[in-house]
């Protein structure tokens, strides 16, 4: 009895220990893979849409806050987080496929890149955005004429405990990256991204 008591002991420790080992490397993998540097060891990456981040304000503005690739494209909540790096691995088959190691092929899947990654931004009502982005914390009165006009009826929306009718994703497609062309016509026909599309007014562009 004394000797399996000693060898459950013993393994029940070794178990703590090899389950500590390994959810810190899991842990540790994890978040290594959550870094821009991660995201830009690509050449795919580094030399296109990243190039393009840097012309835009969520990489240089008046308050020197920088947007980097996994605060817009990798949740923050742990279980999200789990989920998208999953979904993620279709990446590394496409990696391997060379499906976009030119120019020439990065531009003909862009549409297809922008639209996958729209959806699932309508999808999770912008998440990403507004983890920095609240409408009842914007002052209107500070925001330029056109963006206060665009945002104050969302402002209200939410204020008055409703939901807003509009999310970051629909008015706000081309914030950080080049649009693809013949983007305006796939939303269109797009029943996940059209959806709500009326209330945006006609001279509304994703910018």
């Amino acid at each position: 009895m004394g000797k399996l008591t000693k060898w459950l002991s013993s393994a029940l420790f070794v178990g703590m220990v090899l389950g500590v080992v390994l959810w810190g490397g899991f842990n540790w993998s994890l978040e290594l893979t959550n870094t821009e540097e991660f995201c830009i060891s690509c050449h795919e990456m580094e030399s296109t849409v990243y190039q393009e981040l840097q012309e835009t304000v969520h990489w240089s503005n008046r308050t020197g806050v920088r947007a980097t690739c996994p605060d817009c494209h990798v949740p923050k909540e742990w279980t999200h987080k789990v989920y998208r790096k999953i979904m993620a691995t279709k990446e590394l088959y496409h990696k391997m496929l060379g499906t976009i190691d030119t120019e020439e092929k990065f531009e003909d899947y862009r549409l297809t890149m922008a639209m996958s990654e729209w959806q699932r931004m309508k999808k999770t009502d912008s998440r990403e955005c507004r983890n920095c982005h609240h409408f009842e914390s914007m002052d209107l009165d500070k925001q330029d004429e056109r963006s206060a006009e665009r945002h104050d009826p969302h402002v209200w929306e939410v204020l008055d405990g409703n939901d807003p009718s509009l999310t970051c994703i629909d008015c706000h497609k081309g914030i950080a990256h080049r649009l693809p062309e013949g983007w305006e016509e796939a939303v269109e026909n797009d029943p996940i991204l059209s959806a709500g599309l009326d209330a945006i007014p006609d001279e509304e562009s994703s910018e």
